[in-house]
């Protein structure tokens, strides 16, 4: 799955040159071994100059474009959405999020501004998940969505009564998972999981009934995908 194809001719007129590049695919298409992506015209010297920026790019871009799109593959036909976080390459943000929606994944939480995320250092610090959810309620004057993250059944019991937007399931058993749906029913928060999810387990996750997967390792540990930029002198 190929995504960035509009950064290469960005590095070269960041780089004053004269290097034209012309697309041959789009962000999100799947490609195969052999296949000529982008084609570069102009000067040796300044196409190779900016070869290996354009690379790095391309190959990060796009590894995390193909993981994500085997994630959403792998709970095809099942209503969870898999979800990507906030643990991207410092400065790349943007760019880590937008190869996710490339290989059909949701962005989700952009930033900490998106959503209020009630976490285990913050329920630790404001004495338990109650006492957490009900000091954000006290002063969550703009109505923003609140979600809290809970490692046990107890604290997502908790969190249910509290009343919250999202609640994520962190390092839950397939079992407990399947109990706080049922807890949940129809009309309760949504329930995101999360950690230590692998292509191999993220369908029985999906097949608990939660709403939503999120998948940290799509954009922080996504196999660079392999490109190379060859070379045809000019006649």
């Amino acid at each position: 799955m190929i995504a960035g194809t509009a950064i290469p001719a960005e590095v070269y007129r960041q780089f004053g040159s004269d290097v034209v590049v012309t697309e041959h695919v789009q962000d999100g298409d799947r490609v195969h071994t052999g296949q000529d992506l982008l084609t570069l015209a102009g000067p040796a010297r300044e196409i190779i100059t900016g070869e290996r920026t354009a690379l790095n790019f391309l190959q990060r871009i796009s590894g995390i474009a193909t993981t994500a799109a085997a994630f959403a593959e792998a709970v095809t036909g099942l209503p969870a959405r898999i979800l990507d976080t906030r643990k991207t390459a410092p400065g790349l943000r943007v760019l880590d999020k937008a190869a996710v929606a490339a290989g059909g994944v949701s962005n989700h939480r952009l930033d900490l501004a998106a959503m209020v995320l009630l976490k285990e250092n913050h329920i630790a610090t404001a004495g338990g998940v109650t006492a957490a959810i009900a000091a954000v309620h006290a002063c969550n004057t703009r109505g923003i969505a609140v979600e809290v993250e809970v490692d046990s059944t107890a604290q997502a019991i908790e969190a249910l009564r509290a009343g919250v937007e999202w609640i994520m399931l962190d390092n839950m058993s397939i079992e407990d998972m399947r109990y706080i749906v049922t807890l949940r029913g129809s009309e309760g928060p949504r329930l995101e999981a999360s950690g230590s999810i692998t292509l191999d387990t993220v369908r029985a996750v999906a097949e608990t009934g939660v709403d939503a997967i999120s998948v940290g390792a799509i954009t922080h540990s996504a196999p660079a995908f392999d490109l190379s930029l060859l070379s045809t002198p000019a006649s």
